[in-house]
C-alpha cells in the first residue's frame, strides 16, 4: 500500500510538472528545425522537423531587425514577427520575438497572445502600456515606459501600447511560444469574416445598431 502512495505522489508531481512548464511541446533532441509539408493534407502540433544531419546555421538565423518597420496605416505602428515561420530552427525551442516600430501617437491596439507570455523592452522613445485581467476584476495595470524599462504582458490578457512621446519609438518583445498567435480584440470582433451578428454586438456592447453597422464597416488595419 505504502509503496503504491509513493507512486501515486511522484505521478502527481510529474503531472505538476509538466503543467507548469511553457506551452510549447519541449524538444526531446537538441534541435529539430522545420519543415512545411502538409503532404496528403496531414498536419501536427508545430512543424515536422528535416533530418538533423541537413540542418545548417541558415536554419537558425535571420536578418534585418536593425531596419524600422513601415508605420505609415491607420494605426501608426509596424510589427516585425520573428517566431518560427521565420526562423525554422525555432521549431519545438518555446520562444520567439518581435521588433515593433512606433509612429509619433502610434499604437500597437489592444490584442492578446493566446499562446505565450510577453515581455516588451523599450529600445527607443516613450511608450504607455498596460494589460487587463480577466473577469470579474478586469483590473487595468499601465506603466509609462521609457528607453531601457521592461514590462510583462502575462500570457492570453488584453494588452496594448501607445507612443506617448514626440518622436518614433521602437521596443522588442520576446515572447514564451515559437507561434504565440496574435488576435487583435477591435479586428475580430468588427472585422471578422463572416460578420458577427449586430444582434449579438449590440446587446454585447450596450450600443445602438448603427454604431455596430458603422464599425463593421471599417477597414480593420493589421500592422503585422
Amino acid at each position: 500500500m505504502k509503496s503504491v502512495q509513493i507512486c501515486l505522489t511522484i505521478a502527481i508531481l510529474a503531472l505538476a510538472s509538466s503543467l507548469a512548464s511553457a506551452s510549447d511541446p519541449g524538444p526531446l533532441q537538441d534541435f529539430c528545425v522545420a519543415i512545411n509539408d502538409t503532404k496528403n493534407g496531414v498536419f501536427v502540433n508545430g512543424k515536422f522537423c528535416k533530418d538533423p544531419k541537413l540542418a545548417n546555421a541558415n536554419d537558425f538565423f535571420f536578418e534585418g531587425l536593425n531596419k524600422p518597420g513601415n508605420t505609415s496605416n491607420s494605426v501608426g505602428s509596424k510589427v516585425t514577427a520573428v517566431n518560427v515561420q521565420q526562423i525554422l530552427g525555432l521549431n519545438t525551442l518555446g520562444i520567439s520575438l518581435a521588433r515593433i516600430d512606433f509612429a509619433p501617437k502610434g499604437l500597437n491596439a489592444p490584442h492578446t497572445h493566446p499562446r505565450a507570455t510577453e515581455i516588451l523592452v523599450v529600445e527607443e522613445g516613450t511608450l504607455y502600456v498596460g494589460f487587463v485581467t480577466s473577469n470579474t476584476d478586469n483590473r487595468l495595470f499601465t506603466k509609462v515606459l521609457n528607453k531601457g524599462d521592461v514590462f510583462v504582458f502575462p500570457i492570453g490578457l488584453i494588452h496594448f501600447q501607445l507612443n506617448v512621446g514626440y518622436g518614433n519609438a521602437v521596443a522588442f518583445a520576446f515572447l514564451g511560444s515559437q507561434n504565440p498567435g496574435v488576435i487583435t480584440i477591435a479586428n475580430a470582433v468588427f472585422g471578422s469574416n463572416p460578420p458577427i451578428s449586430p444582434e449579438v454586438l449590440t446587446k454585447a456592447f450596450q450600443v445602438d445598431k448603427n454604431v455596430v453597422n458603422y464599425l463593421q464597416k471599417q477597414f480593420w488595419s493589421d500592422n503585422n
